[in-house]
């Protein structure tokens, strides 16, 4: 059994079909999935979806990316939410928007500040960022947690990322012909500091690249870091979904529905 603890079922993506997809998931053993907000219409549409399926749950925040055209105010009214388990997606974006790095800062702080006062977890994006989010973050140390979602600079980098409590998001691209920097993460990085996820639309896994993502791939990334740490595809399961547990208090407690 294996959590999603990153998609995107919220997009148009899965208009037509989105039972399909959940069902599928489910019937290949992926018990959970975390469905993440970019800005206010993406977050209450997660949060209809966690509504409508039990097991799924929802994630509320602002994508740096769509900092031009929103504000954090819409979250927190969110975040008493029972199927609600984290904040995100947040962070910084220098790839496709590196002109609005101040205003992409404002609202990083702004949504770091409710985790902390919510106790919730943050769900960070770093994009050519890692740096930048990294330095933002550090001030609140022990007092901020979560996990750098979809994790694409150095091995050092996640190291850090580890020293100050957050995990490690890996996604399709470690089962790419030549997964670059992800590769080392995987092989130094304890499994213990790891969390899977699809990250669905976006970044499908072989043997479906180029297709549209969805979380029943979620197993190709389990068998590749299985492969990578020679470890069973049962130990690497296990403990990812124990760490999303963790993480994300939705192993029966009062989150479970």
């Amino acid at each position: 059994m294996i959590v999603d603890t990153h998609l995107h079922l919220n997009v148009e993506d899965y208009d037509k079909d989105l039972n399909e997809v959940i069902k599928r998931a489910f019937d290949k053993g992926i018990q959970k999935l975390i469905v993440i907000g970019m800005d206010e219409k993406t977050s209450l549409k997660a949060i209809k979806i966690a509504e409508t399926y039990e097991h799924v749950y929802a994630s509320v925040g602002l994508h740096p990316g769509y900092v031009d055209d929103s504000n954090t105010d819409f979250i927190e009214s969110l975040l008493n939410h029972p199927k609600v388990v984290a904040i995100g997606e947040t962070g910084l974006d220098l790839y496709w928007t590196k002109d609005k790095t101040d205003r992409q800062i404002e609202m990083f702080i702004a949504q770091i500040k409710l985790s902390i006062k919510h106790q919730m977890p943050l769900i960070i994006h770093t994009r050519n960022s890692f740096n930048e989010a990294y330095e933002t973050i550090k001030p609140y140390k022990d007092k901020a947690f979560g996990v750098f979602h979809c994790f694409s600079s150095t091995v050092n980098d996640a190291k850090k990322a580890v020293d100050i409590g957050f995990y490690i998001g890996v996604d399709g691209p470690i089962t790419f012909k030549n997964p670059k920097d992800i590769l080392p993460i995987v092989e130094q990085i304890d499994l213990k500091h790891i969390l899977v996820e699809t990250d669905s639309p976006y970044l499908a896994p072989m043997p479906y690249r180029g297709k549209r993502n969805e979380p029943s791939y979620l197993f190709e990334v389990v068998k590749k870091i299985a492969e990578i740490k020679n470890l069973s595809v049962e130990d690497v399961s296990n403990i990812t979904t124990q760490n999303a547990y963790k993480l994300f208090h939705i192993g029966g407690n009062n989150h479970e529905t």
